[in-house]
Formats: C-alpha cells, sequence, structure tokens
C-alpha cells in the first residue's frame, strides 16, 4: 500500500509549476527591478541634459541682472530641480554641479588652435592673431550623481561612493 502510493506521489506532477515559478521568480524580480532603476537613471540624464539644454536657450534673454556665467548656473539648477512658488528647489542639484566653459577657436593658415576658460574676465582677453578667423563658444556641463536601488556594477559605477555619475553638457556658438 505504501509502495503504491509512493509510486503514484512520485509519478504525480502537481505543484511542479508553483516549484517551477518559485525558481524562477525571484530572477524576474531582479530583472523587473534593474530594468526600473536602469530606466531612473536614464531619466535624471535626461533631465540634465534638457536643463543644461534649455539654460543655454534661455540665456539671450535673461543676461539682464547678473552675469552670463550666473545666469547659466541659476537657469540650469531651475530646470533640472524644477520650482516651487516661482523659487527654484534646492536639489538634486546645486549651482556647484553647474560648470560654464567659454572656448574660442582661432583658424589661420587651415590650422585651429582653441583656448579655453571658466572664468568670463579671461575669456574676454583671450584674442586670436591678427588675421585670423575667431569662433567663441559656451558651454554648460550639469553634473548629478544617482544612487541606485541595487548598486549593479554597469559603466560609470564609482564603487568609492556607491553612485552612477551622470553627466550633460550644451553649448552654443556666441559669435
Amino acid at each position: 500500500m505504501k509502495l503504491r502510493h509512493a509510486q503514484r506521489l512520485a509519478s504525480s506532477e502537481r505543484g511542479a509549476a508553483i516549484i517551477e515559478l518559485a525558481i524562477i521568480a525571484p530572477i524576474f524580480a531582479l530583472m523587473t527591478i534593474g530594468i526600473v532603476d536602469m530606466s531612473n537613471a536614464y531619466s535624471r540624464k535626461l533631465g540634465l541634459e534638457q536643463g543644461a539644454q534649455r539654460a543655454i536657450e534661455k540665456v539671450m534673454q535673461t543676461t539682464d541682472v547678473d552675469t552670463v556665467e550666473n545666469t547659466l548656473k541659476t537657469e540650469a539648477v531651475c530646470q533640472v530641480n524644477g520650482m516651487t512658488n516661482g523659487s527654484c528647489n534646492a536639489s538634486p542639484i546645486t549651482t556647484n554641479d553647474v560648470t560654464v566653459t567659454f572656448r574660442l577657436e582661432c583658424t589661420s593658415g587651415g590650422a585651429t588652435t582653441v583656448q579655453t576658460a571658466t572664468d568670463p574676465t579671461t575669456f574676454d582677453a583671450m584674442t586670436c592673431a591678427v588675421g585670423a578667423t575667431s569662433a567663441r563658444y559656451i558651454q554648460v556641463t550639469v553634473n548629478d550623481k544617482y544612487t541606485p536601488m541595487f548598486p549593479i556594477h554597469f559603466a560609470s559605477y564609482n564603487s568609492s561612493d556607491g553612485t552612477y555619475h551622470l553627466s550633460a553638457t550644451a553649448g552654443m556658438r556666441t559669435q
């Protein structure tokens, strides 16, 4: 009797689907969480890119009160963080996370030389040689860190602080 019951139990496939699901479910859960985590990081990166681009677009209209550099930094922060009651939110980035770079390209005889500065006074003093063609550019770089739900080691992962370092750059020719 016991032998027949044991044979019937061994040949039964009832519950096999539950056991298979129990084996596969953690893998599906980790994949889902990983996709959500990477989507959040990508969304944050797109927000940085959009903030940098909008700051560059808006600088031509809003430099009446402050310097170009400060206007770009403030506008990038406002674009990335959003606004509440007419003022910029204080996080996740600050003006310390925004870098404004000025670049002068001088072309003479087919050769191009490039000079860069982060200080507008230094940039204004830069000149090209007599007879050279000049082009001036301004560039905004916005940096942020994204802390993943699970610190999976993909590209840009920094194990020293457990974050992904995100950066976005936008620029335009000014002259």
